[in-house]
């Protein structure tokens, strides 16, 4: 092979990895996460009120497939209300910064975004950009009837042992998930946010009979028992908390 002939097909190669690469990425979707501390319960309804009427179809519009709302299972301290928002692409990330520019917006929520400075609805408003991963690029909507949900969050000491959580996943934790009965919503890499580096994701049960049944199965399988102990893939090397939330749809949601 001459010099000319080998420059030309690496060229054309790499050409090759690149578009697959883009293709890839393009597949991939986003999921945000926000975390509305609430200042009172009170202030519940108020916050669910403007979400189903006002932001939620505005989302739709600006591109936002599903919004969903939850609400903590069993109620602890400050109430909370959490959101996921589902983006094929960052574009509507940004995007979603702009809902006051749109009149049905201000006329929707008049009331939540008029409150007064002495009676706000939240403390602050968390929220965190996740990516999806390589074996789940994309959300998948839970089966009607879905009536408990689980967001998990697995963060690491490093960003070389998130990575490793995620192979992990990617090469067969996913399948054993299935299997067991584990109905994954969305698998997310954090890019953006608080914990990181991170993994956190979403399952959906009918109800805890269901929840707990899965994850016996799961403890129960033997390819689970063989992966969790690989050198390399046990927790004590590449997972340093679990937060575990179990959650439940609020009125309007779209997950």
């Amino acid at each position: 092979m001459t010099r000319s002939t080998f420059l030309k097909t690496t060229v054309a190669a790499t050409g090759l990895v690149s578009a697959a690469q883009a293709a890839e990425s393009a597949s991939r979707e986003y999921f945000e996460i926000r975390k509305f501390t609430l200042k009172s319960p009170e202030k519940q309804t108020l916050l669910e009120n403007y979400l189903r009427d006002a932001a939620i179809p505005a989302l739709n519009k600006l591109g936002v497939a599903q919004v969903g709302v939850f609400l903590p299972e069993k109620p602890e301290g400050a109430a909370v209300v959490y959101v996921v928002l589902r983006h094929a692409a960052l574009e509507t990330v940004a995007k979603s910064a702009d809902l006051l520019s749109d009149a049905a917006v201000q006329q929707a929520g008049a009331a939540y975004l008029g409150v007064k400075a002495e009676e706000p609805v939240y403390e602050r408003i968390e929220s965190w950009l996740t990516r999806g991963i390589d074996g789940m690029p994309a959300l998948k909507l839970p089966a009607k009837g879905s009536g408990l949900y689980q967001l998990r969050i697995y963060e690491s000491h490093s960003e070389k042992a998130a990575k490793k959580k995620l192979e992990m996943f990617n090469i067969g934790e996913l399948a054993i998930f299935a299997r067991c009965g584990l109905n994954a919503v969305f698998f997310g890499e954090t890019i953006i946010g608080p914990l990181m580096p991170n993994l956190t994701y979403m399952l959906a049960f009918a109800d805890t009979a269901a929840k707990d049944a899965a994850w016996n199965t799961f403890r129960a399988d033997p390819e689970w028992a063989k992966l969790k102990t690989t050198p390399g893939f046990t927790d004590k090397e590449i997972v340093s908390r679990i937060t575990n939330l179990l959650l439940v749809p609020a009125a309007g949601s779209q997950i």
